[in-house]
C-alpha cells in the first residue's frame, strides 16, 4: 500500500533540510562564514578549480639502501668491539657488509657477537675467516615500504606547518608522492621545504684529527663533512650519532643578540643523553648535522641539563623559520626528487568554474523541462526531488569535507541525469499498471515496489564502480568518484523516498480526476 506515517515524513524532510543546511555555506559571504562554527563551511575547491601548484615526487630508496648499509657497517664494528675480536677489511657493499676476523678460532664468537647485535641480519663464512652480513630481501623491502609511509607522513606535516589550505597528499605506484596545494602560487618555497631531507644529528668532532688529514690515516669510525652554507670548510667528525635529532620535540625560530638562530627541545630521553654527551666531552667541539654538512660546531664550555639549546649561523629569518619548521615536522627517511611540477593559474580555475556551473545549470534546466512535458505533475514533483538532491549532494561533500574537482563536477552533471532515471522508471511502471486497468493506488503503489528492485540493482552496480575507481584512481579520477558515488546514495533518497511522499500527499490531498493518471 502507498503509505506514509509521520515518522517517515519527519525523517524525510529533517534530512533534505540538514542537507540544505549544509549546503547554506556555498552561497554567503566569508565574512559572514568567519562568524560561524567550525563545521559551517564550504566545498573546498580542487586545484584545477582555484589555481595552485602540483608536485610529483619520487622517493630516494636507493639512498635508503645506502643508509642500511652503513647502518649494517657500523652495527658490526659496533658488535666486534664489545667482546674485543680483531678484525680486518670491514666494509661495505650493495649487497651486504664484508669482515675479515683476524684470528680463525674467534669466527664462530664473532658470528654469534653479529647476530646477538644484528637480529634482522643472515651471516655467511667466505673463505674460512671473511664474513658477509646480509639484511634479507624481506626486510629491506619492508623497509622500504616503510620508508615511503613515513615519507608521506613527514610530507604532510611540513605542508600543514607551511599553512596550505586543504592538501592533497596521496601514494603513487611504490616510490611516489603527488602533492596538490591549492590556492598556493609559490611553488619554489614548496620545493625547498619538500627537498630537504632535514636529518638534524649531533655529532662529536674527532680531535685527532683534522679537515686535511688523509682519508686512509683517519681514525676508523671518522667521516669528512663540508660546512653549511657560506661555510667553505671541512670537519673531522665521528660517524657514531651522539644524539638524533629524532628526539627533538619542538624548534623555534628566535633571536640572540639581534641575529636569527634556532632554539630546540629534546624529549626525556633525548634530554638525558644530550646531558650525559656534554657532561662527558667538556672542551670539546659538537658538530650540529643537518643532511651531512656541519651548519655549527660549538664548543662545549659546561653540561647542558636543561634538555635545550640552541643552533645558531649564518642564517636569514626567513631561513631558520624554514629550518624551525623542518625540524617540527621531523627529518624525511629519504630525500625526495621532483619529477614533475605544474602551478595552475587562478584564471584558469575561474573559467573552469563558469563552464562547469553553465553546464550543471543547462543540464538541470534541459531534464527539467523534459520531465515536466513527459509526466506533468509527476514531472513536477521529480524536478522538485532533483533539486533536494543537489542540495543533499553538496551538503554531503560540503560536511564531510570532500574537494570539488573539475572531475567532480562531471559527475554532479552525471548525478542529474541518473537521479530523474529512477524516476523515469517509477512512473513509466506506473502508467503500464494503470493502462491495463489497474486502480489508481494500485498501480502508485506497484509503480514504486515493481521498480525499486531495477533502481536497487543498477544503483548498487554503479556505486561499486565509484568505490572502486575511488581506491584505485588517483587525482581527478577520485573526485569523480566522490561525487558519482554519493550522487548515487542521494538520488536513491530522494528518488524514493523524497518523490514518494509527494505522491503520497498528491493522492491523499491533491485534486485527482477518479482512476486517471496525471502522466
Amino acid at each position: 500500500m502507498l503509505q506514509y506515517s509521520a515518522t517517515k515524513v519527519a525523517l524525510v524532510v529533517a534530512v533534505t533540510m540538514l542537507g540544505i543546511l549544509f549546503c547554506v555555506p556555498n552561497f554567503v559571504s566569508k565574512d559572514t562564514l568567519s562568524r560561524m562554527p567550525a563545521w559551517f563551511k564550504p566545498l573546498n575547491l580542487g586545484l584545477d578549480l582555484q589555481g595552485g601548484s602540483y608536485l610529483l615526487l619520487e622517493v630516494d630508496l636507493k639512498s635508503v639502501n645506502k643508509e642500511q648499509m652503513t647502518n649494517l657497517e657500523e652495527g658490526v664494528r659496533g658488535a666486534l668491539r664489545g667482546p674485543r675480536i680483531a678484525f680486518r677489511n670491514l666494509r661495505g657493499g650493495d649487497d651486504g657488509v664484508f669482515v675479515t676476523i683476524n684470528e680463525p678460532d674467534q669466527v664462530s664468537g664473532a658470528r654469534t657477537a653479529i647476530s646477538k647485535a644484528l637480529p634482522d641480519t643472515t651471516i655467511q663464512v667466505e673463505e674460512e675467516t671473511r664474513l658477509h652480513v646480509m639484511i634479507p630481501e624481506k626486510i629491506r623491502k619492508e623497509r622500504e615500504i616503510s620508508a615511503l609511509s613515513q615519507s608521506i607522513e613527514i610530507v604532510r606535516r611540513r605542508i600543514d606547518e607551511f599553512g596550505a589550505s586543504e592538501p592533497n597528499i596521496q601514494r603513487q605506484g611504490t616510490d611516489r608522492i603527488i602533492v596538490e596545494l591549492p590556492g598556493v602560487s609559490d611553488p619554489e618555497r614548496v620545493k625547498s621545504l619538500l627537498g630537504q631531507t632535514a636529518k638534524l644529528n649531533f655529532h662529536l668532532v674527532e680531535a685527532n684529527a683534522g679537515p686535511n688529514t688523509n682519508p686512509r690515516d683517519l681514525p676508523p669510525g671518522t667521516m669528512i663533512l663540508p660546512g653549511g652554507k657560506d661555510d667553505n670548510g671541512l670537519y673531522a667528525v665521528r660517524r657514531r650519532v651522539e644524539v638524533s635529532g629524532e628526539r627533538l620535540v619542538d624548534a623555534q625560530a628566535s633571536f640572540q643578540d639581534g641575529r636569527p638562530i634556532v632554539n630546540f627541545r629534546f624529549d626525556t630521553a633525548g634530554g638525558r643523553r644530550f646531558a650525559a654527551v656534554t657532561s662527558a666531552n667538556v672542551n670539546h667541539q659538537l658538530a650540529i648535522v643537518l643532511d651531512n654538512k656541519v651548519i655549527s660546531a660549538p664548543n662545549i664550555k659546561s653540561p647542558i641539563t636543561g634538555g635545550a639549546g640552541y643552533i645558531e649561523g649564518n642564517f636569514t629569518v626567513q631561513g631558520a623559520q624554514d629550518l624551525a619548521l623542518l625540524l617540527r615536522a621531523g627529518a624525511l627517511p629519504a630525500p625526495l626528487i621532483v619529477l614533475e611540477e605544474r602551478t595552475v593559474g587562478p584564471g584558469l580555475g575561474e573559467d573552469s568554474i563558469r563552464d562547469g556551473t553553465l553546464a550543471s545549470v543547462a543540464g538541470a534546466i534541459l531534464v527539467a523541462i523534459f520531465m515536466i512535458m513527459a509526466y506533468f505533475t509527476f514531472g513536477i514533483f521529480a524536478v522538485i526531488a532533483l533539486a533536494a538532491n543537489l542540495a543533499l549532494l553538496f551538503g554531503a561533500l560540503g560536511a564531510l569535507g570532500a574537494t570539488l574537482t573539475l572531475p567532480g563536477i562531471a559527475g554532479i552533471v552525471l548525478t542529474m541525469g541518473m537521479a530523474v532515471d529512477a524516476n523515469v522508471l517509477i512512473y513509466e511502471r506506473m502508467r503500464e499498471e494503470n493502462e491495463v486497468g489497474r486502480t489508481l493506488l494500485n498501480s502508485l503503489t506497484t509503480g514504486f515496489n515493481q521498480a525499486f528492485m531495477t533502481i536497487a540493482d543498477s544503483n548498487i552496480t554503479s556505486f561499486i564502480a565509484g568505490v572502486l575507481l575511488f581506491f584505485l584512481g588517483a587525482g581527478p579520477v577520485r573526485g569523480f568518484a566522490i561525487t558519482h558515488a554519493l550522487g548515487i546514495v542521494t538520488s536513491m533518497f530522494s528518488a524514493v523516498m523524497i518523490t514518494r511522499m509527494l505522491v503520497w500527499f498528491w493522492f491523499k490531498y491533491g485534486k485527482r480526476n477518479n482512476n486517471t493518471l496525471p502522466i
